[in-house]
Protein backbone atom coordinates (compact mmCIF):
# COMPACT_ATOMS: atom_id res chain seq x y z
CA UNK A 1 0.00 0.00 0.00
CA UNK A 2 1.66 3.58 -1.54
CA UNK A 3 1.59 6.44 0.81
CA UNK A 4 0.20 9.59 -0.88
CA UNK A 5 0.29 13.06 0.44
CA UNK A 6 -3.10 14.40 0.91
CA UNK A 7 -3.58 18.43 0.73
CA UNK A 8 -6.34 20.35 2.36
CA UNK A 9 -5.76 22.92 -0.25
CA UNK A 10 -5.44 21.27 -3.69
CA UNK A 11 -3.49 22.00 -6.71
CA UNK A 12 -4.49 24.93 -8.52
CA UNK A 13 -6.79 23.19 -11.05
CA UNK A 14 -9.05 21.63 -8.14
CA UNK A 15 -9.27 25.60 -6.49
CA UNK A 16 -10.10 26.62 -9.82
CA UNK A 17 -12.64 24.46 -10.37
CA UNK A 18 -14.16 24.96 -6.26
CA UNK A 19 -13.96 28.70 -6.64
CA UNK A 20 -16.23 28.27 -10.06
CA UNK A 21 -18.38 26.13 -8.96
CA UNK A 22 -19.18 28.42 -5.91
CA UNK A 23 -19.23 31.00 -8.13
CA UNK A 24 -22.22 29.41 -10.22
CA UNK A 25 -24.10 28.19 -6.97
CA UNK A 26 -23.92 31.82 -5.37
CA UNK A 27 -25.10 32.99 -9.17
CA UNK A 28 -27.59 30.71 -9.37
CA UNK A 29 -29.45 31.66 -5.52
CA UNK A 30 -29.07 35.35 -6.25
CA UNK A 31 -31.18 35.11 -9.61
CA UNK A 32 -33.06 32.58 -7.70
CA UNK A 33 -33.92 35.46 -5.52
CA UNK A 34 -34.93 38.41 -7.96
CA UNK A 35 -37.09 35.26 -9.31
CA UNK A 36 -38.98 35.18 -6.82
CA UNK A 37 -39.48 38.65 -6.49
CA UNK A 38 -40.14 38.86 -10.62
CA UNK A 39 -42.70 36.23 -10.02
CA UNK A 40 -44.67 37.48 -7.28
CA UNK A 41 -44.99 40.80 -9.13
CA UNK A 42 -46.12 39.69 -12.52
CA UNK A 43 -48.65 37.02 -10.55
CA UNK A 44 -50.51 40.11 -8.85
CA UNK A 45 -50.31 41.66 -11.66
CA UNK A 46 -52.07 39.66 -13.53
CA UNK A 47 -54.29 38.50 -10.85
CA UNK A 48 -55.49 41.77 -9.56
CA UNK A 49 -55.55 43.80 -13.00
CA UNK A 50 -58.97 42.19 -14.21
CA UNK A 51 -61.01 43.47 -11.80
CA UNK A 52 -60.02 46.71 -11.88
CA UNK A 53 -60.65 46.32 -16.35
CA UNK A 54 -64.36 44.98 -15.49
CA UNK A 55 -64.94 47.60 -12.44
CA UNK A 56 -62.96 50.57 -12.89
CA UNK A 57 -60.26 52.07 -11.04
CA UNK A 58 -61.68 54.84 -9.71
CA UNK A 59 -64.86 53.06 -8.27
CA UNK A 60 -62.51 50.60 -6.26
CA UNK A 61 -60.10 52.88 -4.55
CA UNK A 62 -61.99 55.85 -4.55
CA UNK A 63 -65.36 53.99 -3.72
CA UNK A 64 -66.59 54.19 -0.13
CA UNK A 65 -69.37 51.57 -0.06
CA UNK A 66 -68.07 47.49 0.49
CA UNK A 67 -71.16 45.32 -0.60
CA UNK A 68 -69.47 42.55 -2.77
CA UNK A 69 -72.92 40.21 -2.29
CA UNK A 70 -75.38 43.02 -2.95
CA UNK A 71 -78.22 42.67 -5.91
CA UNK A 72 -75.99 45.68 -7.32
CA UNK A 73 -72.56 44.97 -5.68
CA UNK A 74 -70.15 47.77 -4.98
CA UNK A 75 -66.54 47.37 -4.51
CA UNK A 76 -65.15 50.51 -2.88
CA UNK A 77 -62.04 50.24 -0.59
CA UNK A 78 -61.30 53.55 0.06
CA UNK A 79 -61.49 53.12 3.53
CA UNK A 80 -59.92 50.17 3.82
CA UNK A 81 -57.13 51.61 2.10
CA UNK A 82 -57.24 54.82 4.54
CA UNK A 83 -57.53 52.41 7.41
CA UNK A 84 -54.64 50.83 6.87
CA UNK A 85 -52.66 53.91 5.73
CA UNK A 86 -53.73 55.41 9.27
CA UNK A 87 -53.42 52.29 11.69
CA UNK A 88 -49.71 51.88 10.31
CA UNK A 89 -48.75 55.39 10.70
CA UNK A 90 -50.18 55.74 14.45
CA UNK A 91 -49.20 51.99 15.09
CA UNK A 92 -45.39 53.12 13.36
CA UNK A 93 -45.66 56.56 15.71
CA UNK A 94 -46.36 54.48 19.04
CA UNK A 95 -44.09 51.39 18.58
CA UNK A 96 -40.82 52.91 17.02
CA UNK A 97 -40.34 55.11 19.77
CA UNK A 98 -40.43 52.57 22.57
CA UNK A 99 -38.62 50.40 20.44
CA UNK A 100 -35.19 52.39 19.83
CA UNK A 101 -35.52 53.41 23.20
CA UNK A 102 -35.78 49.87 24.26
CA UNK A 103 -32.88 49.33 22.14
CA UNK A 104 -30.67 52.12 23.62
CA UNK A 105 -31.35 50.82 27.20
CA UNK A 106 -30.68 47.19 26.30
CA UNK A 107 -27.43 48.14 24.35
CA UNK A 108 -26.05 51.22 26.89
CA UNK A 109 -28.11 51.71 29.98
CA UNK A 110 -29.08 48.62 31.50
CA UNK A 111 -27.20 46.59 33.93
CA UNK A 112 -26.32 43.21 32.80
CA UNK A 113 -28.54 41.07 34.66
CA UNK A 114 -31.80 43.40 33.89
CA UNK A 115 -30.62 43.27 29.97
CA UNK A 116 -30.39 38.96 30.59
CA UNK A 117 -34.18 39.41 31.66
CA UNK A 118 -35.48 41.90 29.34
CA UNK A 119 -34.00 40.80 26.29
CA UNK A 120 -35.48 36.91 26.27
CA UNK A 121 -38.79 38.69 27.16
CA UNK A 122 -38.43 40.69 24.08
CA UNK A 123 -37.71 37.54 21.61
CA UNK A 124 -40.33 35.87 23.39
CA UNK A 125 -42.78 38.50 22.24
CA UNK A 126 -41.42 37.73 18.08
CA UNK A 127 -42.28 33.90 18.92
CA UNK A 128 -46.12 34.51 20.54
CA UNK A 129 -48.51 33.69 17.33
CA UNK A 130 -50.69 36.48 15.90
CA UNK A 131 -53.77 34.99 16.62
CA UNK A 132 -52.55 34.84 20.47
CA UNK A 133 -52.21 38.86 20.09
CA UNK A 134 -55.20 38.65 19.00
CA UNK A 135 -57.28 37.00 21.81
CA UNK A 136 -55.42 39.04 24.23
CA UNK A 137 -56.63 41.70 22.61
CA UNK A 138 -60.26 40.65 22.49
CA UNK A 139 -59.82 39.31 26.22
CA UNK A 140 -57.77 42.51 27.63
CA UNK A 141 -57.52 45.21 25.44
CA UNK A 142 -61.55 45.00 23.95
CA UNK A 143 -63.25 45.73 27.60
CA UNK A 144 -61.15 48.59 28.80
CA UNK A 145 -61.29 50.36 25.30
CA UNK A 146 -65.20 49.38 25.52
CA UNK A 147 -65.37 51.67 29.31
CA UNK A 148 -63.59 54.16 27.41
CA UNK A 149 -66.06 54.78 24.22
CA UNK A 150 -68.67 54.54 26.61
CA UNK A 151 -67.61 57.24 28.99
CA UNK A 152 -67.24 59.45 25.80
CA UNK A 153 -70.04 58.64 24.12
CA UNK A 154 -72.91 58.24 26.92
CA UNK A 155 -75.69 59.19 26.08
CA UNK A 156 -75.08 59.90 22.08
CA UNK A 157 -77.96 59.03 20.20
CA UNK A 158 -75.81 58.54 16.92
CA UNK A 159 -72.82 56.37 17.67
CA UNK A 160 -73.00 52.51 17.36
CA UNK A 161 -71.07 51.34 19.78
CA UNK A 162 -68.03 48.14 19.03
CA UNK A 163 -67.87 46.57 22.32
CA UNK A 164 -64.32 47.41 21.85
CA UNK A 165 -63.48 46.46 18.48
CA UNK A 166 -62.33 49.35 16.94
CA UNK A 167 -59.69 51.62 15.32
CA UNK A 168 -57.55 51.93 19.06
CA UNK A 169 -57.51 48.34 19.59
CA UNK A 170 -56.15 47.56 16.21
CA UNK A 171 -53.34 50.30 16.42
CA UNK A 172 -52.54 49.34 20.21
CA UNK A 173 -52.30 45.40 19.05
CA UNK A 174 -50.10 46.41 16.19
CA UNK A 175 -47.99 48.50 18.12
CA UNK A 176 -47.04 45.83 20.40
CA UNK A 177 -46.34 43.25 17.60
CA UNK A 178 -43.65 45.37 15.91
CA UNK A 179 -42.14 46.14 19.03
CA UNK A 180 -39.81 42.63 18.80
CA UNK A 181 -38.87 43.61 15.26
CA UNK A 182 -38.02 47.49 15.80
CA UNK A 183 -36.21 46.26 19.31
CA UNK A 184 -34.14 43.44 17.87
CA UNK A 185 -32.79 45.13 14.73
CA UNK A 186 -32.23 48.26 16.38
CA UNK A 187 -30.16 46.94 19.25
CA UNK A 188 -28.33 45.15 16.62
CA UNK A 189 -27.60 48.34 14.76
CA UNK A 190 -26.36 50.59 18.10
CA UNK A 191 -24.00 47.28 19.05
CA UNK A 192 -22.82 47.50 15.59
CA UNK A 193 -21.65 51.05 15.84
CA UNK A 194 -17.63 50.94 16.42
CA UNK A 195 -16.82 51.57 19.83
CA UNK A 196 -14.29 54.61 19.41
CA UNK A 197 -17.25 56.73 18.21
CA UNK A 198 -18.34 56.61 21.95
CA UNK A 199 -14.98 56.88 23.31
CA UNK A 200 -14.12 59.83 21.04
CA UNK A 201 -17.07 61.77 22.49
CA UNK A 202 -17.14 61.16 25.91
CA UNK A 203 -12.77 62.35 25.87
CA UNK A 204 -14.63 65.58 23.98
CA UNK A 205 -16.59 66.55 27.38
CA UNK A 206 -20.24 64.79 26.30
CA UNK A 207 -22.11 62.91 28.86
CA UNK A 208 -23.03 59.71 28.25
CA UNK A 209 -26.87 60.86 27.38
CA UNK A 210 -26.02 62.96 25.14
CA UNK A 211 -23.50 60.54 23.61
CA UNK A 212 -26.04 58.54 23.00
CA UNK A 213 -28.63 61.02 20.99
CA UNK A 214 -25.92 63.04 19.09
CA UNK A 215 -23.48 60.31 18.21
CA UNK A 216 -24.44 56.38 18.52
CA UNK A 217 -27.98 56.89 16.90
CA UNK A 218 -27.27 58.79 14.30
CA UNK A 219 -24.29 56.33 13.51
CA UNK A 220 -26.64 53.65 13.74
CA UNK A 221 -29.35 55.26 11.36
CA UNK A 222 -29.40 53.21 8.57
CA UNK A 223 -29.80 50.06 10.94
CA UNK A 224 -32.69 51.55 12.89
CA UNK A 225 -34.47 52.90 9.74
CA UNK A 226 -34.25 49.04 8.28
CA UNK A 227 -36.18 47.63 11.41
CA UNK A 228 -38.62 50.90 10.69
CA UNK A 229 -39.01 49.28 7.15
CA UNK A 230 -39.42 46.10 8.46
CA UNK A 231 -41.83 47.12 11.44
CA UNK A 232 -43.90 48.95 8.71
CA UNK A 233 -44.29 45.61 6.27
CA UNK A 234 -45.33 43.70 9.55
CA UNK A 235 -47.80 46.22 10.17
CA UNK A 236 -49.52 46.63 6.62
CA UNK A 237 -49.06 42.82 6.39
CA UNK A 238 -50.83 41.67 9.67
CA UNK A 239 -54.39 39.92 9.14
CA UNK A 240 -55.33 37.34 12.05
CA UNK A 241 -54.85 39.76 15.33
CA UNK A 242 -56.63 42.77 13.31
CA UNK A 243 -59.30 40.90 12.27
CA UNK A 244 -59.67 39.96 15.92
CA UNK A 245 -60.13 43.02 17.06
CA UNK A 246 -60.65 45.64 15.00
CA UNK A 247 -64.39 44.84 14.34
CA UNK A 248 -63.98 44.60 10.37
CA UNK A 249 -66.30 46.97 9.87
CA UNK A 250 -66.39 49.34 6.47
CA UNK A 251 -66.05 52.43 8.26
CA UNK A 252 -63.99 55.65 7.83
CA UNK A 253 -60.77 55.27 10.20
CA UNK A 254 -62.18 56.76 13.26
CA UNK A 255 -61.06 56.18 16.62
CA UNK A 256 -64.17 54.53 17.72
CA UNK A 257 -65.57 53.07 14.72
CA UNK A 258 -65.39 49.19 13.59
CA UNK A 259 -62.94 49.29 11.04
CA UNK A 260 -61.70 47.17 8.24
CA UNK A 261 -58.00 46.58 7.28
CA UNK A 262 -57.05 45.76 3.32
CA UNK A 263 -55.60 42.35 4.88
CA UNK A 264 -58.69 41.40 6.74
CA UNK A 265 -60.95 41.95 4.04
CA UNK A 266 -58.88 39.14 2.07
CA UNK A 267 -58.63 37.00 5.12
CA UNK A 268 -62.36 37.29 6.13
CA UNK A 269 -63.72 37.26 2.32
CA UNK A 270 -61.41 34.51 0.15
CA UNK A 271 -62.79 31.75 1.47
CA UNK A 272 -66.64 32.34 -0.24
CA UNK A 273 -65.46 34.85 -2.70
CA UNK A 274 -66.22 34.07 -6.28
CA UNK A 275 -66.72 35.77 -9.98
CA UNK A 276 -65.66 39.70 -9.53
CA UNK A 277 -65.83 39.68 -5.46
CA UNK A 278 -62.92 37.53 -6.43
CA UNK A 279 -60.57 39.33 -8.58
CA UNK A 280 -61.30 42.14 -6.08
CA UNK A 281 -59.78 40.72 -3.58
CA UNK A 282 -56.76 40.51 -5.97
CA UNK A 283 -57.10 43.48 -6.65
CA UNK A 284 -56.52 44.59 -2.59
CA UNK A 285 -53.76 42.59 -2.66
CA UNK A 286 -51.86 44.35 -5.51
CA UNK A 287 -52.55 47.39 -3.97
CA UNK A 288 -50.65 46.08 -0.92
CA UNK A 289 -48.06 45.63 -2.54
CA UNK A 290 -47.74 48.71 -3.98
CA UNK A 291 -48.15 50.18 -0.66
CA UNK A 292 -45.05 47.71 0.41
CA UNK A 293 -43.02 48.57 -2.61
CA UNK A 294 -43.68 52.59 -2.14
CA UNK A 295 -42.56 52.36 1.46
CA UNK A 296 -39.24 50.57 0.57
CA UNK A 297 -38.19 52.75 -2.15
CA UNK A 298 -39.16 55.79 0.19
CA UNK A 299 -37.39 54.66 2.95
CA UNK A 300 -34.60 53.55 0.98
CA UNK A 301 -33.94 56.83 -0.32
CA UNK A 302 -34.18 58.53 3.06
CA UNK A 303 -31.51 56.46 3.84
CA UNK A 304 -29.35 56.99 0.71
CA UNK A 305 -29.82 61.15 1.52
CA UNK A 306 -29.09 60.18 4.84
CA UNK A 307 -25.51 58.55 4.06
CA UNK A 308 -24.64 61.53 1.17
CA UNK A 309 -25.36 64.09 4.29
CA UNK A 310 -22.77 62.40 6.15
CA UNK A 311 -19.98 62.36 3.86
CA UNK A 312 -20.54 65.64 3.16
Amino acid sequence: MSDKSFSVIGSYKTKNNVERAASFIFAFFAFFAVLSVFSITFYMIISGTPAIFHVGLKDIIFGTVWKPTAAQPSFGILYAILTSIVGTFFAILIGVPIGVLTAVFLAETAPKQLACIVRPAVELLAGIPSVVYGLLGILILNPLIYKMEVAIYKGSPTHQFTGGSNLISAVLVLAIMILPTVINISESALNAVPKHYKQASLALGATHIQTIFKVIIPAAKSGIVTAIVLGVGRAIGEAMAISLVAGNGANAPFPFNSVRFLTTAVVNEMSYATGTHKDVLFTIGLVLFVFIMVINLVLSRVMKGGKNDAVR
